[in-house]
């Protein structure tokens, strides 16, 4: 869209929710407008405020806008992430930009070439973190991030546009206050992310944050609520759709129930190309057959992604005071010990990480959290590349150690950690990809930035996860909004039965996917010992997923190797 003076020029990728306040105070201070779109609205905010319009939009977005007054470039992303953009600077200066990576290799002059430093991050987490890239010179431009790029310099600023204030100690409030604003913020960015000129449905996995996202919007909603769930029969514990019934039942509103199809393998190199970058989370299966189903009934649908991270969600982050306890009481010479078992364990042994996390303080645990491949094995997969790290970059371990604030708690540290790499750069990534590959449009209303805010700056660490509870908040909110009979003690990510199926109608696709891996790459004697491994019983089905997505992405696109 371009201005009617021709200034001002903007293409875009999301929505803004707050477009129509916005619009009414442009209208109010002079602002004529020729359009009802959000769009025109950013055009329009950045006439008014120049850059300072970033801190005024509520939404999920990336942009490039072009100011022919200036010569200058301003790209720009959502403060959470919730959207991508990617960019590449080539010999000549010149800047080229897309929310996907795959526009981009369209023009042949952009190298396809592994970074080996962005790769051995994806090897240690199955994805890959902030700015970098698994293609050499290109970048992605971090959340609530702006970059500003002139056309007569060739100058490039990049800067942060938002920064939450994390709180080391939160003013002593009442639980019921707290969830008193916490309902308030909810129900308002929900009310907000209903609005749509198409149908809006709500993703139930059956689980406390998406059963909260539709309490909220059934109150909200001005029609009946459309709800939709997957259910995955014969999978037991990882099938949550009578909970969904449950929740939907209560609310009164249109469910509706999809019974999955069987997964083969066959669905995961339509993955690897959507997904621009390979990444290791196999949830993007179920999350893509939802979308699928979902998008022959709602254009539109809210989820529930943000509650784990903001609110104490996960495992682990109840075990961490017991951890650092045990750390406290441990002599040195003891905790180097124990994480020299560790490392003496085989890969794929339960509490291997673990036992070498414990080496070190307790960022090094939290680093230690969902590692796939640690260093040394890292090295040996990566043994004919002769290493991989080329150094002067921090490493996958003390990346994510950096990402926790010592001042903080040690729960609290993983929580902060999570929502500034594992939210962003695996959940949100596997939402988009996955959804917009179905053409279906997800919001996710716990990631307002005020409902961040609030969780990172007012809420104590007694009212997130402590050493016997989770979500401690969400849970008392819940005990409001939701039926009596709903299970608050239970916690299920959306996931699937990767270990069986590897061990089953999948291995064979596997063994030949790994078995064809370019020499040049991977040990294979390291592969081969993996898939042994596992097949005696280890752990090892998220590495081995993890290296197979790798391969069909560098086969879809061609990525040369070089060492």
């Amino acid at each position: 869209m371009v201005d009617p003076h021709s200034r001002v020029c903007i293409t875009f990728n999301g929505e803004i929710y707050n477009y129509r306040e916005l619009r009414r105070e442009l209208c109010a201070s002079g602002g004529c407008f020729r359009s009802s779109s959000d769009t025109e609205v950013i055009l329009r905010a950045y006439l008014r405020w120049g850059d300072e319009c970033l801190s005024r939009l509520r939404g999920m977005f990336a942009f490039a806008l072009w100011d022919s007054q200036r010569q200058s470039l301003l790209l720009a992303r959502d403060r959470c992430g919730e959207k991508p953009l990617f960019y590449w600077i080539d010999d000549l200066g010149t800047i080229q930009f897309a929310s996907e990576l795959k526009a981009l290799m369209a023009n042949p002059a952009v190298p396809r070439i592994l970074d080996l430093d962005a790769l051995e991050h994806y090897l240690a987490y199955g994805f890959v973190p902030g700015e970098q890239c698994l293609l050499r010179g290109l970048r992605k431009l971090p959340p609530a991030h702006a970059l500003s790029w002139s056309l007569e310099s060739g100058g490039l600023s990049c800067w942060r546009y938002w920064d939450p204030v994390i709180a080391t100690a939160p003013p002593t409030r009442s639980m019921e206050d707290l969830t008193d604003e916490l309902q308030a913020l909810l129900l308002e960015s929900v009310a907000g992310q209903l609005v749509a000129d198409v149908p809006v449905g709500v993703l139930l996995s059956g689980g406390l944050d998406s059963s909260l996202v539709t309490a909220a919007a059934a109150t909200q909603s001005s029609g009946a609520l459309r709800t939709f769930t997957v259910s995955f029969p014969g999978h037991g514990r990882f099938d949550e759709s009578r909970h969904a019934r449950l929740v939907a039942c209560h609310f009164g509103t249109e469910h509706h129930e999809i019974e999955a199809a069987e997964i083969t393998p066959e669905l995961l190199p339509q993955l690897a190309k959507q997904f621009d970058e390979p990444m290791a989370d196999s949830s993007m299966m179920p999350t893509f057959l939802l979308s699928t189903l979902v998008r022959e009934h709602a254009t539109v649908a809210l989820g529930g992604d943000g509650g784990d991270e903001l609110f104490g969600g996960y495992r682990y982050y109840s075990w961490m005071p017991r951890i650092e306890q045990l750390r406290a009481l441990s002599p040195v010479p003891l905790r180097q010990a124990l994480a020299a078992l560790g490392r003496a364990l085989p890969v794929g042994a339960r509490g291997r990480h673990q036992l070498v996390g414990f080496g070190g303080d307790t960022s090094r645990s939290i680093a230690h959290v969902d590692l796939y491949f640690d260093a040394a094995t890292r090295a040996a997969l990566l043994r004919p590349l002769r290493g991989a790290r080329r150094g002067g970059t921090p490493g996958p371990e003390e990346l994510k150690a950096s990402a926790c604030p010592s001042q903080l708690s040690p729960s609290r540290q993983a929580m902060v950690s999570d929502f500034r790499r594992y939210l962003p750069d695996d959940v949100l990534v596997k939402m988009d990809r996955a959804s917009m590959l179905a053409s279906l449009e997800v919001r996710a209303p716990l990631l307002d930035h005020r409902v961040v805010e609030f969780a990172l700056g007012s809420v104590p660490d007694a009212a997130l996860a402590t050493g016997t509870h989770r979500k401690v908040l969400l849970r008392q909110l819940a005990r409001r909004l939701l039926p009596h009979a709903f299970d608050l003690a239970r916690k299920q990510g959306f996931s699937v039965p990767l270990a069986r199926w590897l061990n089953g109608m999948w291995g064979t696709y596997m063994t030949t996917i790994l078995e064809e891996t370019d020499g040049r790459l991977f040990d294979r004697r390291v592969v081969r010992n993996l898939i042994r491994g596992h097949r005696r019983g280890l752990d090892n089905a998220k590495r081995l997923f993890a290296l197979m997505l790798l391969e069909l992405w560098r086969r879809e696109y061609n990525i040369r190797i070089e060492a």
